[in-house]
């Protein structure tokens, strides 16, 4: 059962602590990566049949396959894969950047390019459940940004196949390539490339403490959106909230994983007392209730505070990933809101719009990160390069500025590189 604590009684920083196992992550990530550098698509396969149980002859998905999955697939399923996909162009073509160039002093140009990545790899989990959401949430920025190819990596089932609904969702993102690997292994074999898998600019995508291992250790060799750890909701709740409706989007986050965190903040004793027990009655009618019961038990909590600002305050310490604001006037309290992964405004907009459908990015920080980072973007598959043209004339306006600057961090070389120009 969730346990009902009283504020103070339990530190801001503990509010989404976790029962983790402890296993040596680190060194396992090390050696998967080591091996897939060395030994390329043997390593793969090798781990593919080791952690899924599949015996691949080829990792590519073919095209065949993908025509496959989309005769599989229900007409409905399809066009709501439009529909969402459509809400996500939406929203992510509003992020795209322009380049801009200044020109207002006589001799000098100044500017900046905006240029996608060459090439971005998409991870997609396929373990305890599959997320073609995942698969438009990363792929659509990529392709508004105007990667020259989007490379997509999804574990196999047994018998070496991709989810049906995960090819049809990268089929209506326009996903490039697509790949039968998961875990570590995925992660190094997008890093580094391999025979048959390409290597890439930027790996983008959530997935299990390995899959998060991994991109930490590459991250230098390529890019990375994020370290993304468990999912984590935090709802902020006053006393006029339907305890059915809270206590089913706590649910919709502890279902995703046992280390999963589901937090209601509120101002009443009497909504904590019934969301308490309406989760006692929703768990065991759910398909994933093992999962979300651990998730609840350990992890979950009910924190009581005094006034509603002080449950934003609260917010505002932990950074959530994802923040409920289910009050009356959420507007009121939105620009109180400093850290916060996505924010679901009101009482009628469940987490999940934004997992599916409404068009903002899925694919947050978590575990405090949303302090300093964002969600998933078109910013992320594009990269800057700024440029600079004087004249002659242009540099003997400001070369001893330069030589004077540059002396007085010792580099006489940078001094003479400007001032050689204006002294022949």
């Amino acid at each position: 059962m969730i346990k009902i604590l009283k504020y103070a009684e339990v530190e801001n920083k503990d509010i989404f602590s976790r029962v983790v196992p402890k296993v040596n992550v680190e060194e396992i990530v090390a050696d998967i990566i080591y091996d897939v550098r060395k030994n390329g698509d043997s390593a793969v396969l090798k781990y593919c049949e080791k952690f899924d149980k599949a015996k691949l002859d080829s990792l590519q998905v073919t095209h065949d396959e993908i025509m496959d999955a989309l005769s599989d697939a229900e007409p409905e399923f399809l066009e709501i894969l439009k529909k969402a996909k459509e809400n996500i162009e939406k929203f992510h073509k509003r992020q795209v950047r322009n380049s801009f160039i200044i020109n207002d002093e006589q001799g000098i140009v100044m500017g900046q390019k905006i240029i996608p990545v060459d090439r971005a790899g998409l991870y997609v989990p396929g373990g305890t459940a599959a997320y073609p959401s995942t698969v438009l949430m990363d792929a659509v920025p990529a392709k508004i940004a105007g990667c020259g190819e989007v490379v997509m990596v999804t574990p196999p089932n047994s018998e070496g196949k991709v989810n049906s609904a995960i090819l049809a969702a990268a089929y209506v993102a326009g996903v490039d390539k697509i790949f039968k690997v998961g875990g570590a292994q995925a992660i190094a074999a997008l890093a580094y490339g391999t025979e048959t898998i390409p290597k890439v600019d930027k790996i983008v995508g959530p997935g299990n403490a390995f899959v998060a291992e991994a991109k930490k250790q590459v991250f230098g060799v390529v890019s990375i959106d994020m370290i993304a750890g468990p999912s984590e909701i935090l709802i902020v709740a006053d006393k006029t909230c339907n305890p059915r409706y809270v206590a089913a989007d706590l649910l919709s986050q502890a279902e995703h994983d046992k280390l999963a965190s589901a937090v209601l903040v509120t101002d009443s004793q009497e909504l904590a007392d019934k969301v308490q027990k309406e989760l006692e009655i929703q768990i065991p009618e759910l398909e994933r209730a093992e999962i979300a019961r651990e998730s609840i038990d350990n992890n979950g909590k009910i924190i009581v505070a005094d006034t509603l600002m002080r449950a934003i305050d609260i917010a505002n310490e932990i950074a959530p990933e994802h923040l409920e604001l289910c009050v009356d006037n959420p507007f009121d309290y939105l620009d109180s809101i400093r850290h916060a992964g996505s924010i679901f405004m009101g009482k009628n907009c469940p987490e999940a719009l934004g997992d599916y459908f409404a068009g903002p990015n899925h694919t947050l920080p978590t575990s405090g990160t949303a302090k300093f980072s964002s969600p998933l973007s078109v910013d992320d598959f594009v990269k800057k390069t700024q440029y600079t043209y004087y004249t002659k004339d242009a540099l003997k306006k400001v070369a001893r500025d330069v030589e004077f600057f540059a002396k007085k961090e010792g580099l006489t070389a940078h001094a003479k590189s400007a001032v050689i120009r204006i002294e022949e």
